[in-house]
C-alpha cells in the first residue's frame, strides 16, 4: 500500500531517532536482586497509577519523569525529593532516552503519541509498557510489533484485563466448544463525566509557559492551543485520540476480540451513531467543540462470530424523562446453547445461570505491571499477559470502527441498514442509542439524522481494506517533522 505522505516527512524522522537507534540494546536478563530502573512518561492521570505501581513494587527503582508540563514533573517529583529518593525529570523524552541506565520506559502520553515514544524506546534498548491503545491508527502499531522484535524489547501492553483470571476463564470456556459456537461477542463501554456530554467551546490562545506544546503537538499537524485539548479532552479530537471506542473501550474491544476462537483483525466493519451533546442551560442538543462521536454502534464480522460494540456517553444522569441511564462497561458472549455473561452461563431460554465448564487456564504471575517487570527479567515474552502482539490487533479493531464513522454520511433518522438485523443484539443496542438520546436530550432520530459509515471489506493478512482507497488513506496519517513514525524502524 502506497502510505501517501509518509515519504516526505522520513528524512526529518530518520535523523531525530538516528542517536536512540545506535544506543546499545540491554538485552541481559536481570538477576532476582538487581534493582529494574523504570522511567514513566506522561505523568498525569493514568501516569500516577504507574509511579504508584512501580514504586511499590520490590527490585524497583524508580528512576525518571518524563512530561512535557513541567508543573506536572515538579508536583509528581516532590514525594520522591522529600522522601530522599530524587528522581530525574526530564521535559523531552527524547533526552530521557539517552540516559542507558534506564531500563524500562512506561508510556502514559496522549494516544498519538504511544507508538513513536514505544519505537523510539526500543532502539534505545529499553523495555516498554505502553498504554492502550498501542497507537493511533493501525500502521503505528503494526510498527510497534516490527520494533520489538527487531530490538528484542519486552513490550507490554495496558490492556489489564488480561490479567484477570475471571476473563480468561471465560475465554477458555468459549474455546472448549462446551455451548456450542460463538455468535456474537458484545461490548459495552458506556461511561459519564470528562466531556463524554459536553465540552463546551474554549478560544485559541498562547500556550502556558508550563507546557512545551510542540512537543505535545508531536506528530499531529501544526495547529493552535486551546485549553479542550490539555490534559483531558484530546480524547474527542481526531487529531490526538480515538474517542471512547479507543479510550475505556479498548479494554473491552480487547476482551470480545479475545473470545473469538482464531479472532486477529476482522473481515467487514461498519459504524454509525453520532455526538448528540446538552447545553449546561438544559438538554438541548447542540454542537460542541468535540470531534468523536459519544454515540457508535460498531459491527465487525470475523468469519462467522461477530464482535458488535456500543458506546453511549449519555448516562448517569437524569434525562429530560427524569430517568437514569446506567452506565454499562461490560463484555457478554452470545452463543449457541446459551449466553455466558459476569462470568456465568445461561442456558437458552432460561434465567437461572450455571457455573461455568471448569476449564484449566495457564497465566503468567502477576497483575499487569508485575507481570511486566517479571518479563523483563526472564526476557520471556510468552509470559506476557498482554504483548504487543495482541494490543495492535486489538487497537486497530477500534480504528476500524472509526475509520468506517469518519468515512460516513448524514442519512435520516428512520434509515435502517441491514446489519442491524444480522443479530437481536445489534438491533438491541441501536434502539438503546435512540432511546437513551431522547431520554436525555429530547431528541427524536427518527425526525432527524444520525452518522452511516460505509460497510469496508478488511483484509486481515495485508491490514488493508479491499474495496475503498478512502478508507486505506486513514491507516495511517500525515506526520510532523521531526516526529515521524517510519516505515522502517
Amino acid at each position: 500500500m502506497n502510505r501517501f505522505t509518509r515519504r516526505s516527512f522520513m528524512k526529518g524522522s530518520l535523523a531525530a531517532g538516528a542517536g536512540l537507534a545506535m544506543a546499545k540494546p540491554f538485552s541481559r536478563a536481570r538477576g532476582a536482586n538487581d534493582a529494574i530502573r523504570a522511567a514513566v512518561v506522561g505523568i498525569h492521570g493514568r501516569g500516577s497509577s504507574h509511579i504508584q505501581a512501580y514504586d511499590d513494587m520490590q527490585g524497583v527503582r524508580m528512576a525518571a519523569l518524563c512530561d512535557v508540563d513541567s508543573n506536572q514533573l515538579e508536583r509528581r517529583a516532590k514525594p520522591f525529593k522529600d522522601a530522599n529518593k530524587p528522581v530525574d525529570t526530564y521535559v523531552d523524552v527524547r533526552k530521557m532516552l539517552e540516559d542507558k541506565s534506564i531500563d524500562t520506559v512506561s508510556i502514559a502520553t496522549t494516544n498519538h503519541t504511544h507508538s513513536l515514544i514505544t519505537i523510539w524506546a526500543c532502539q534505545a534498548g529499553k523495555d516498554v509498557y505502553v498504554e492502550k491503545p498501542c497507537s493511533h491508527n493501525i500502521f503505528e502499531s503494526r510498527k510497534c510489533v516490527e520494533a520489538a522484535k527487531k530490538y528484542k524489547r519486552i513490550v507490554q501492553h495496558g490492556t489489564q484485563s488480561r490479567s484477570s483470571s475471571g476473563w480468561a476463564k471465560q475465554v477458555a470456556a468459549i474455546a472448549s466448544g462446551k455451548y456450542g459456537k460463538l455468535l456474537v461477542s458484545k461490548a459495552w463501554a458506556s461511561k459519564n463525566g470528562q466531556g463524554r456530554w459536553s465540552i463546551g467551546f474554549k478560544p485559541v490562545k498562547t500556550p502556558p509557559p508550563n507546557l512545551n506544546f510542540d512537543l505535545w503537538l508531536g506528530p499531529a499537524l501544526e495547529q493552535p492551543y486551546h485549553e479542550n485539548i490539555v490534559h483531558y479532552n484530546w480524547h474527542w479530537f481526531w487529531d490526538f485520540g480515538c474517542g471512547e471506542i479507543g479510550n475505556q473501550g479498548v479494554h473491552q474491544m480487547d476482551i470480545a476480540r479475545w473470545a473469538i476462537p482464531g479472532g486477529v483483525l476482522p473481515n467487514s466493519v461498519i459504524s454509525m451513531g453520532g455526538r448528540w451533546v446538552n447545553s449546561t442551560e438544559g438538554y438541548a442538543p447542540y454542537t460542541d467543540q468535540a470531534q468523536t462521536p459519544n454515540c457508535q454502534l460498531t459491527i465487525m464480522d470475523f468469519g462467522g462470530p461477530l464482535l458488535v460494540f456500543e458506546v453511549i456517553g449519555l448516562v448517569d444522569r437524569a434525562g429530560l424523562d427524569g430517568k437514569k441511564y446506567p452506565k454499562k462497561v461490560t463484555n457478554e458472549f452470545y452463543l449457541e446453547e446459551g449466553v455466558i455473561k459476569g462470568g456465568k452461563f445461561y442456558p437458552k431460554g432460561s434465567n437461572t445461570p450455571e457455573p461455568l465448564a471448569d476449564v484449566d487456564v495457564k497465566m503468567g504471575p502477576g497483575d499487569i505491571f508485575e507481570n511486566f517487570i517479571h518479563c523483563v527479567r526472564s526476557r520471556k515474552e510468552s509470559d506476557l499477559h498482554a504483548s504487543i502482539t495482541e494490543g495492535h490487533p486489538s487497537s486497530a479493531c477500534c480504528h476500524l470502527g472509526n475509520i468506517s464513522y469518519r468515512l460516513g454520511r448524514q442519512v435520516s433518522g428512520r434509515t435502517r441498514p441491514d446489519v442491524l438485523d444480522r443479530h437481536e443484539e445489534i438491533a438491541k443496542s441501536w434502539e438503546t442509542i435512540q432511546q437513551t438520546v431522547k431520554g436525555t436530550l429530547g431528541l427524536d432520530l427518527a425526525k432527524s439524522t444520525y452518522q452511516l459509515g460505509p460497510m469496508l471489506k478488511f483484509d486481515p493478512k495485508t491490514e488493508t481494506f479491499t474495496n475503498n482507497e478512502q478508507a486505506n488513506r486513514l491507516l495511517a496519517r500525515p506526520y510532523r517533522g521531526p516526529y515521524v513514525v517510519p516505515e522502517q524502524v
